[in-house]
């Protein structure tokens, strides 16, 4: 019998009448979550939302019961750091689902804590449903059982993690990237590139933020030297404090700081960018714009990274067109000078730049049409009953 959203729940446990628990561990799982929250209640008005988030879901009508601030965490030594605090996190998420009930719990990416969300979910036995598939096809390729076992339906947003999957005995969905639905691209593609304007995007975790910003802020100063008239902008990632970005960067190097909600203007805007490793390397290289793409992280996490990891290259342009099209700088190459090097080679060659940016307009093509939000609330409200012909 089909389950309706107005179904009493069951007092002996299991999915009922409670909200659907989106989690998010981190910035871009906020973003994410906040265009999937929107799909999903066009599809089945009425329905609530609640679990982990940020500001930008909680603008999508989320009513958050924790919020991402309390897992801004990099790295595999610097969780172990925080363990005896994530258990605690994780005690009182429990206890909130247990007595909301929730009809479905869905994960999105961060499985080193997601995970942990998986297990409490399945053992309340509530479905779960994992969008943003974990990046098995890196490292840990062993957890593709994991998610078997646990999760209803797996919905992938790069192209080739369907095949990886479905070759590992696990039938995933692939529903296309939500960055194409997130950033007004051809606006910002009919918009010019200014001249000597630099943007910088240091990550929105504080360790990040507060390894690398120093660092670019030193190649914008051997940029600077190079091109006198060159400009700095530092685009500000959600939840990140601007007086905290002012702290880390030289006082006598005039710079702007860009507030969320005009980084991908400002990423279009720039000639070149020298980005942290993430999302951001994606967003900045749909919109056009090139990115030096630096990481470091503790020592111990890079040792037993390099033990796991099977991919030769981190960031995501690289890893969708199958090459190393953006400069990759790890650990100690992720330094002042060696960042600088990288960017001049572009911004002092115009035959340079139009290459790259030729290569990476390739990639509009290879993540999928819009509508990667959409095509996922439709998967998971059928897949937990929560829409006409869905089955729990």
């Amino acid at each position: 019998m089909q389950t309706s959203t107005n179904t009493i729940m069951n007092a002996g446990g299991g999915p009922g009448t409670g909200p659907v628990w989106i989690s998010a561990g981190e910035v871009s799982g906020d973003l994410h979550g906040a265009l999937l929250l929107r799909a999903m209640a066009a599809r089945a008005p009425g329905l609530r939302f609640t679990g982990m988030g940020g500001p930008a879901m909680a603008g999508a009508g989320f009513e958050p019961a924790f919020d991402i601030a309390e897992l801004s965490l990099v790295g595999l030594t610097e969780v172990v750091a925080h363990l005896p605090r994530i258990a605690g996190l994780l005690r009182r998420m429990r206890r909130r689902m247990a007595e909301v009930r929730p009809a479905a719990v869905v994960c999105i990416d961060a499985p080193d804590f997601n995970f942990f969300v998986v297990r409490m979910a399945r053992r309340l036995g509530i479905p779960v449903f994992y969008y943003i598939c974990p990046q098995v096809w890196a490292w840990r390729a062993g957890r593709v059982a994991f998610l078997k076992k646990h999760v209803r339906r797996v919905l992938c947003i790069l192209p080739f993690e369907k095949a990886f999957l479905a070759a590992r005995g696990l039938d995933a969905d692939y529903v296309g990237h939500p960055l194409t639905d997130q950033i007004p691209l051809a606006e910002l593609r009919a918009q010019e590139p200014e001249p000597g304007l630099v943007g910088i995007l240091p990550g929105s975790r504080r360790r990040e933020i507060e390894t690398l910003l120093p660092e670019f802020a030193a190649a914008a100063r051997t940029i600077a030297v190079r091109i006198p008239a060159a400009r700095f902008a530092v685009l500000r990632a959600p939840g990140v404090d601007e007086a905290r970005l002012r702290a880390l960067w030289p006082a006598d190097l005039p710079v702007e700081i860009v507030p969320p909600e005009g980084r991908y203007r400002a990423m279009r805007r720039a000639q070149a960018l020298l980005a942290a490793s993430g999302t951001a390397t994606l967003e900045a290289a749909l919109v056009g714009t090139p990115a030096v793409v630096a990481y470091r992280v503790s020592a111990l996490s890079y040792a037993l990274g390099r033990l796991v990891v099977g991919v030769r290259n981190i960031s995501l342009p690289n890893l969708i067109l199958g090459e190393r099209a953006l400069p990759e700088l790890l650990q100690g190459e992720a330094n002042g000078p060696a960042i600088a090097v990288e960017a001049l080679r572009w911004l002092t060659d115009p035959a340079a730049m139009a290459e790259i940016r030729a290569r990476l307009a390739r990639l509009a093509g290879l993540v999928g049409e819009p509508g990667a939000p959409d095509r996922a609330a439709r998967i998971i409200l059928d897949g937990a009953g929560l829409t006409p012909g869905g089955a729990r």
